[in-house]
């Protein structure tokens, strides 16, 4: 994407020959096309080199003005609780170590020891938004409105940071508190105890109940989701995104799978322990079973269980479904009709994805990168087969 792409190559050979330390590279037949694209390819690159290597973890050099300008950025964009809570220091494989310091205390550090290093002139480009943040918004405010403006956005990160740990700690004994029948594919819960919670409550709530069933919402798809929960008739349903719906049925709510019964019914993974169940994608019925040691039969894959965010499961494609390669993300439309699927057959094809909506896993099709286990770890197992075979 930069003319001194190849330059920076070099430079970077050159130090890892300076410090006896390999340097793996990968180039791209077709340019990304932007920034956020690029950034995709660059992790399930990383990702995947860790992998091959067995390694457990990809370190970044971000540092506490990124993090000023990511919650800045965000602020203005319009956010959440989560989304001010800006980079984590830590996820999955991803860690940051220089997250608590700043760009002058690192670059006196680099300067006191003598280590070089070489600038990203896109990091100047004015015509990147986060750009603008840092070279006219943030300086400006600084002087003009609140010194101290960086450190407080990242005071105001760690604080978010702070508040949703303690609902991501809450959240389960409420989902518990809430539910009252569920069967991987149907949650019921009780509309008065449900409206009896208080707004934010309730919000959070309902986005964690469709989470368990593979689905997600957004600021306005929860708000509207709500709305029904308040002034919907008993028997109306209200579509959700995902291929959910949202159904009152007297003094009960039910949050289910929007296809008819039979077509469809998922199979969830709650957790590392080894089981076994069965699924029907498009009136195609399988058989599933999990375990941390090594399972018989085709259909079989290992995953490491570091880089799973439960609950799995087991459902058809949706709508924009897209599942990271070695060299970006792809569409299941594009990866369906190069592997030369019929377009009737692919919504019988199961999708396995996990607690965030993310697909790991096209049985037969394709795999996510960087979820494969690293060398020594104790993989989890996963296997899929159609039910009428043996």
């Amino acid at each position: 994407m930069r003319p001194a792409s190849a330059a920076d190559a070099e430079w970077v050979r050159g130090l890892g020959r300076a410090w006896d330390v390999e340097v793996v590279e990968e180039r791209l037949d077709e340019g990304p096309g932007s920034e956020a694209a690029a950034r995709e390819a660059r992790h399930a690159f990383l990702e995947g080199v860790a992998a091959a290597r067995g390694a457990g973890h990809v370190l970044t050099a971000h540092h506490a003005d990124d993090q000023a300008e990511t919650v800045l950025f965000r602020v203005l964009r319009g956010t959440g609780l989560r989304g001010l809570r800006g980079i984590p220091a830590r996820r999955g494989p991803w860690i940051r170590p220089l997250l608590p310091f700043w760009r002058e205390e690192l670059e006196a550090y680099a300067v006191a020891r003598s280590l070089t290093h070489r600038p990203d002139p896109s990091n100047r480009d004015p015509r990147w938004a986060r750009n603008v943040l840092r070279h006219e918004i943030l300086p400006r405010a600084e002087a003009a409105v609140a010194p101290g403006a960086r450190r407080a956005l990242v005071r105001l990160g760690r604080l978010a940071a702070s508040e949703e740990s303690v609902w991501e700690a809450l959240l389960p004994r409420l989902v518990e508190e809430a539910v009252l029948e569920e069967d991987g594919s149907r949650i019921v819960f009780a509309r008065d105890r449900f409206l009896a919670y208080a707004p934010a409550v309730r919000a959070r709530l309902l986005r964690a109940l469709t989470r368990r069933l593979g689905g997600g919402l957004d600021e306005a798809g929860t708000r509207r989701a709500l709305e029904f929960t308040y002034s919907g008739a008993s028997g109306r349903r209200h579509p959700l995104p995902g291929g959910l719906s949202l159904c009152r049925e007297f003094d009960r709510l039910v949050l289910s799978s929007a296809e008819p019964v039979g077509r469809e019914h998922p199979l969830l993974i709650r957790d590392l322990e080894e089981g076994r169940g069965e699924l029907s994608v498009g009136g195609r019925a399988f058989r599933a079973e999990w375990a941390r040691r090594a399972l018989r039969g085709d259909g079989v894959e290992a995953f490491s269980p570091e880089r799973l965010e439960f609950p799995l499961r087991f459902r058809s494609r949706a709508p924009g479904d897209r599942i990271r390669l070695p060299y970006g993300s792809k569409k299941l439309k594009k990866l369906f009709a190069e592997a030369r699927i019929p377009a009737s057959e692919r919504h019988r094809i199961p999708v396995l994805a996990d607690g965030r909506g993310r697909v790991l896993w096209v049985p037969d099709v394709a795999r996510a990168s960087g979820t494969a286990p690293a060398d020594g770890e104790t993989p989890f197992f996963i296997g899929i087969q159609d039910a009428d075979s043996g």
